[in-house]
């Protein structure tokens, strides 16, 4: 295998030229001083301003010199009133129990008749597998179907042959034909001019940034060293299929169709009016007043009676208490004694409970193991040795 790609076949390494760095300018501060003054201290003066006086009244100690034996208008008009207990006004319980044992039967208990339940037949079908003594022959319905064709060959298409028209390029549109270069006249802009404000000397003070940062010769970077290009042996094919297929045609270059510019230069001083400012005139509005509600409930002059409309219009009417049919809570006791045997307490096998060797200082057939974090000692039974 030679190795050689279309790429390394068709590509040329260029020269790469180093692009020269720009080298900033060494610093030198101008002499002479610098003009602080703006527009802000030229047009704003400062003026003297005095104190603003205090506008609230004077503090004034009461000096209590006597008792006061004035009725302040919360006592006089809101008196304590004497008010009674009412009586409630919920009727008297009178159901009382019945004492006589509940010895009806209900319709279930008369209707009902107990039977003895069948299960269904299954109609599930067996789950054993039955395996056929044919030999299998291993024959489909597309093996014994099928009937194979023989195909014919494909006839080759020739390439048609590329034939140029004779007719000249009509480059013609529709914005072309419809389109008429009728004469207009620019719209005048209504801008104003652009003053600056800002000089354009430089800044020659020092600022934090120019005593803080200070110019650094930065090194160059290091430039990476390419191998040698080797040129491919033979000669190298140009052609593509946009060069061999490709065929110029003869066009004119379109001449650009454009209004005329007429310019004017008008210095007639600018009118600003408009029909919004004549149709719509500023009128003088007042700000409204409130408007209060007049109150349609008057004040209460009597005496309260604490008498509602509920108390007034009940009527107390007599409950009859609903017959309860809940049967009796009497137990039904058999005439066979009861069996208190269980699984548990018949096969249940008492066993004896081992003391713990840790209660004793040194317990006889176990050596300590070890002492758990809460403070408990382990020991471990050793089997006695046969002499």
């Amino acid at each position: 295998m030679e190795g050689i790609t279309t790429f390394k076949s068709d590509y040329r390494p260029y020269e790469i030229v180093k692009q020269p760095r720009h080298v900033p300018e060494e610093y030198k501060p101008k002499p002479g001083e610098i003009d602080l003054g703006t527009t802000y201290k030229r047009d704003f003066g400062s003026y003297k301003v005095q104190p603003v006086a205090i506008a609230r009244p004077l503090e004034r100690q009461h000096v209590q010199q006597g008792k006061v034996d004035t009725v302040p208008t919360y006592k006089d008009d809101y008196r304590t009133w004497d008010i009674q207990k009412m009586d409630l006004c919920k009727p008297e319980q009178a159901y009382h129990p019945p004492t006589v044992k509940f010895g009806n039967s209900t319709t279930f208990q008369d209707d009902y008749v107990p039977r003895e339940m069948q299960p269904r037949q299954s109609f599930k079908p067996s789950p054993v597998v039955k395996r056929s003594t044919v030999p299998f022959n291993g024959d489909s319905s597309h093996r014994l179907d099928y009937v194979p064709y023989q195909l014919e060959s494909k006839c080759a298409k020739p390439k048609e042959v590329y034939k140029p028209t004779t007719q000249p390029f009509e480059d013609l549109t529709t914005h072309r034909c419809d389109f008429q270069g009728l004469v207009g006249e620019s719209a005048e802009l209504c801008r104003p001019a652009h003053t600056r404000v800002t000089p354009n000397a430089r800044f020659e003070g020092s600022t934090e940034f120019r005593e803080s940062f200070q110019p650094w010769e930065i090194p160059p970077p290091a430039a990476k060293k390419t191998p040698a290009y080797v040129p491919p042996a033979g000669p190298m094919q140009l052609s593509s299929t946009s060069h061999l297929d490709y065929i110029p045609h003869q066009t004119k270059r379109v001449v650009p169709i454009r209004p005329v510019s007429r310019r004017r230069d008008n210095h007639f001083p600018f009118q600003g009016e408009s029909t919004m400012k004549e149709d719509f005139a500023a009128w003088e509005s007042c700000r409204p007043g409130l408007i209060k509600r007049q109150q349609q409930i008057p004040n209460p002059s009597g005496k309260f009676d604490g008498w509602t409309t509920f108390r007034s219009h009940y009527v107390p009417h007599e409950l009859t208490p609903t017959e309860s049919c809940r049967p009796a809570p009497a137990l039904r006791r058999g005439s066979a004694p009861f069996e208190g045997t269980t699984l548990y307490s018949r096969e249940y096998t008492a066993k004896t409970r081992e003391a713990c060797p840790a209660r004793l200082p040194s317990p006889s057939g176990c050596v300590f193991e070890n002492t758990s974090s809460g403070g408990h000692r382990f020991f471990r039974k050793v089997a006695p040795t046969a002499f």
